[in-house]
């Protein structure tokens, strides 16, 4: 059994990929285990928990990408989310509505619309992940958009914007002139 107590130990004093600093976790008997990555990301992932917290406003693209980077990293599907926000663009919830296959996922506006409500959002920024670590939206992403845009209209949700995360990099569709 391990505990959550970690290290970072360099293999070596010269660096290199093959001996590049190691993230170590302690186990029940004090010893130091090398950390697999997904429990690494798993950690990343409850560390950015606790950073974008309810009521936080994400005020700067940066955190906004930082934060939505850490959520859909490691995925092999697409997976499709929703920061719901207040009209204050304060957070709300993060919430993951949709998970699919390696390429693809179907997302329903009535339940984007629904969950809105449930949520009592004034705004959103919508987010997917491409598995295959290009970032660039395609044309059924951009459709997807603006049907979401209209039907969250509707009930008067802004859509702040949607960013699609892709490898170590991602794309925002307001930053292209796509909202």
């Amino acid at each position: 059994m391990t505990h959550t107590s970690a290290a970072v130990l360099p293999a070596d004093s010269r660096y290199s990929p093959s001996n590049a600093p190691q993230l170590f976790v302690r186990d029940s008997d004090g010893n130091y285990l090398a950390a697999p990555d997904d429990r690494v990301i798993d950690a990343a992932r409850q560390v950015v928990e606790r950073s974008v917290s309810k009521g936080m406003k994400l005020n700067t693209p940066n955190r906004v990408r930082e934060f939505l980077w850490l959520k859909l990293a490691g995925y092999d599907h697409e997976v499709f989310g929703a920061i719901f926000m207040d009209t204050q663009h304060r957070v709300i919830e993060f919430s993951e509505l949709f998970h699919g296959t390696l390429d693809s996922a179907s997302v329903y506006p009535r339940e984007v619309v629904k969950a809105a409500l449930h949520h009592n959002a004034g705004a959103v920024i919508f987010t997917h992940n491409h598995p295959s670590g290009e970032p660039d939206p395609s044309d059924a992403d951009r459709r997807i958009t603006q049907r979401l845009k209209e039907a969250l209209g509707l009930i008067e949700v802004r859509v702040l914007d949607h960013i699609v995360v892709g490898g170590s990099d991602s794309v925002s569709f307001a930053e292209r002139g796509y909202l």
